[in-house]
């Protein structure tokens, strides 16, 4: 297909709103975020509700029922992916042994599914996963013998990511690409904590880590709230491994929303709006839902850019519930309940994310906030990423008050003076490239020179 060339101008936006109108697509993106299908996101979870339990110590030698017969389905089916890809992607175990311990009443063989898609710039060595968990549980979290069809919680996010990965394989990318199936979240995220921990013995340069959990209802059964066009993205403010020095620097220029998964949010919001209608991305400046967590907490405690996509309304009649009807009320997570096309929106906005990410140039460095003399104007200094040129840069600004970036200054060398004064409003730079695909935001550091 041929790629959009026209570059995006400079937009300046209002201060009195709260997002940013975006008006250009790039085809190239539109036409994957389109081809995101609510019909395959079903098959995938009826397919892997049929195994009955998917539970993490259910039985792995039966070819119909258990996390056994589950896992081998989602890594037979992404190697249909896989050839359709022309053997880009590349689909793998990741096994290891969880030993003895909290719900893990022996040490137990885990295998996580993974389908790799390497990048094309050898120079860039970012790698972005998006993962969803695969095992699922009912009333007791360790009875693994029990049915629990875990539709939404979170076949769901398995089949966001797989969906993703079908799509997604057919084109090429600056950066690599991980699709996950993660196992045993239930069970105390231990698929998450072995590949986390991989990522950081093996220095993967994790740029950005979504999970997808339990992103199919969109009917809150309590307060009876009905929302299809809501979603919520949780991230922190301040990186896990931040050192005493590090949270000095930022005490000084009061930058503790600023942080690399506070940055990746802002950056699903804004990109997910822009290719899909009706959606409104809810940014939750929490790590996870109150003293909750999920499949991304091992990455962000490993120190990388993680977040996490929910449903707006979490229906816990649904949730993590033994099959049976009380009081005329259903419980269980069975996939009747969950709302194909709300979750088809979820997928498209995680891939115009991913895809946007993956085609731009990387992050300027070196940013720079220039504080030699006391003025009322703003000097950004920065330097291109090594061995590329971007077309150009997006100096981003919003008030201290605010949740997004309000305005972008396009400039086309690595500096910038603008009329608005540091004191008053925070400042970024991204790259940007013909077609107009932004990286993600950098903040400034000061200097002097």
């Amino acid at each position: 297909m041929k790629r959009f060339k026209l570059l995006i101008p400079a937009f300046f936006l209002s201060l009195n709103i709260h997002a940013q109108d975006i008006i250009k697509q790039d085809p190239y993106v539109k036409k994957m975020v389109d081809e995101v299908s609510a019909k395959n996101i079903e098959a995938i979870v009826r397919k892997l509700v049929s195994f009955q339990t998917r539970h993490s110590l259910s039985d792995t030698l039966d070819a119909k029922t258990g996390i056994g017969a589950a896992r081998n389905w989602i890594k037979s089916e992404l190697e249909t992916y896989a050839k359709a890809s022309g053997g880009k992607l590349k689909v793998e175990f990741d096994s290891f042994v969880v030993p003895a311990g909290n719900r893990m009443p022996n040490p137990t063989p885990m295998k996580n599914v993974l389908a790799i898609l390497p990048g094309s710039n050898p120079a860039d060595d970012r790698v972005f996963i998006v993962s969803g968990h695969y095992d699922s549980r009912a009333s007791d979290v360790m009875d693994a013998k029990i049915t629990a069809p875990g539709a939404n919680d979170d076949a769901s996010g398995t089949a966001t990511a797989m969906e993703l990965a079908r799509v997604m394989s057919k084109g090429t990318y600056n950066c690599t690409l991980i699709f996950v199936a993660m196992v045993a979240e239930e069970q105390g995220l231990y698929g998450a904590q072995n590949l986390a921990k991989r990522a950081r013995a093996a220095g993967w340069n994790v740029a950005g880590m979504i999970t997808n959990d339990i992103v199919g209802n969109s009917y809150g059964m309590e307060t009876d709230l009905k929302d299809n066009s809501s979603v919520r993205v949780f991230s922190e403010g301040t990186s896990a491994v931040e050192t005493p020095q590090q949270a000095t620097a930022r005490s000084s220029i009061g930058s503790e929303n600023d942080g690399a998964a506070r940055q990746f949010a802002r950056y699903m919001k804004e990109v997910g709006e822009r290719y899909v209608d009706q959606l409104n991305v809810k940014l939750i400046y929490r790590k996870d839902r109150y003293l909750r967590g999920g499949d991304h907490t091992p990455f962000s405690q490993q120190g990388f850019a993680a977040i996490r996509v929910t449903e707006m309304n979490e229906n816990f009649e649904r949730q993590h519930q033994t099959l049976r009807k009380e009081n005329g009320v259903d419980y269980g997570d069975l996939p009747d309940f969950v709302d194909y096309n709300y979750t088809q929106k979820v997928a498209r906005m995680n891939l115009a994310t991913l895809a946007s990410l993956a085609l731009a140039p990387r992050e300027p460095v070196n940013v720079t906030m220039l504080t030699a003399g006391l003025t009322n104007k703003t000097s950004i200094k920065w330097e291109a990423p090594a061995g590329e040129k971007p077309a150009g840069y997006y100096v981003v600004m919003r008030e201290t008050t605010s949740a997004f970036w309000e305005k972008k200054f396009f400039v086309t060398e690595p500096a910038a003076t603008l009329n608005y004064s540091k004191d008053n409003y925070f400042f970024g730079v991204q790259s940007v490239d013909a077609e107009g695909h932004e990286s993600l935001v950098v903040i400034p550091r000061p200097g002097r020179q």
